[in-house]
């Protein structure tokens, strides 16, 4: 798994450098998976939230928003500049059971499964699974294979659906690589979105 903890001591966070070039192209993305729904939104989880980039977001465009990441320092980063009513909680995305969330219409994950192994990955697909309301739907950003793999360890979408078994992939959209530097902008990131069936 990588070691999110070093990653933001080294102020390597290629994550929150991937929210300013593609501001955009994720704004238009949301847009579309609220074309699709009727308000209310609901609940919405921001999966390895970090210092709360996107879930600020979330709440702004009317979902009951809550993120989630494991690493402390990066949460209390979030909390500190938290809009109200957006909740943070330090918790496990491979353990999802364990920070009695509740239940979720929306699910946003921008690059926290390409972090881990298969088996974590299973996990993460089991959790999001036990919390997904009926018709919950998924978008998650991920960076494809490439011959650079140790430096940036691909997901393809085989994968994506081998995690969330009961999920129907409902569209793949090539990602913004503008502004990602290298290697990321070698990768053909791609979003997914999938829903609960």
């Amino acid at each position: 798994m990588t070691n999110y903890h070093r990653m933001y001591r080294l102020g390597f966070t290629p994550w929150e450098r991937y929210r300013a070039a593609a501001a955009e192209s994720i704004s238009d993305l949301l847009d579309r998976e609220e074309r699709s729904r009727t308000r209310p939104w609901g609940r919405a989880l921001d999966l390895g939230c970090g210092r709360g980039q996107y879930t600020p977001e979330l709440a702004r465009r009317g979902w009951q928003a809550v993120g989630v990441d494991y690493v402390p320092d990066a949460i209390a980063a979030a909390q500190r500049q938290a809009p109200e009513g957006v909740t943070y909680v330090v918790g496990d995305v491979t353990d999802l059971s364990a920070s009695n969330l509740g239940t979720f219409d929306f699910f946003l994950d921008v690059g926290c499964f390409q972090g881990f192994d298969a088996a974590q990955r299973l996990a993460e697909g089991r959790g999001v699974s036990a919390l997904a309301n009926p018709g919950a739907t998924l978008l998650m950003l991920e960076f494809g294979p490439t011959r650079m793999r140790r430096l940036v360890g691909g997901v393809s979408q085989a994968e994506v659906q081998d995690a969330f078994p009961g999920w129907e992939l409902v569209d793949v959209t090539p990602a913004e690589t503008a502004g990602l530097g290298w290697p990321m902008n070698r990768t053909a990131p791609q979003w997914f979105r999938l829903r609960k069936v």
